[in-house]
């Protein structure tokens, strides 16, 4: 899974808006808009950022491994 729908899917989960997400984490909705889409992707500090927020790790905002911690093959 890409980091975009990875995002998506937890931001969905969660139930806000790419807003909210943006506000909450000082980050400008346009950038949101690109990582969910995969137009760019997130620098260390964001990504970081991110995986605080929905308390998950960065392996699984990478694909790396499942919300869960489970690893992915």
């Amino acid at each position: 899974m890409e980091i975009g729908k990875t995002l998506k899917y937890l931001r969905n989960i969660k139930g806000i808006t790419q807003e909210q997400l943006s506000i909450e984490l000082s980050i400008p909705r346009s950038n949101l808009g690109r990582y969910e889409t995969d137009y760019s992707q997130p620098d260390y500090d964001t990504l970081v950022k991110f995986a605080k927020f929905f308390d998950v790790t960065t392996d699984c905002l990478l694909g790396l491994e499942d919300e869960y911690g489970n690893k992915i093959q």
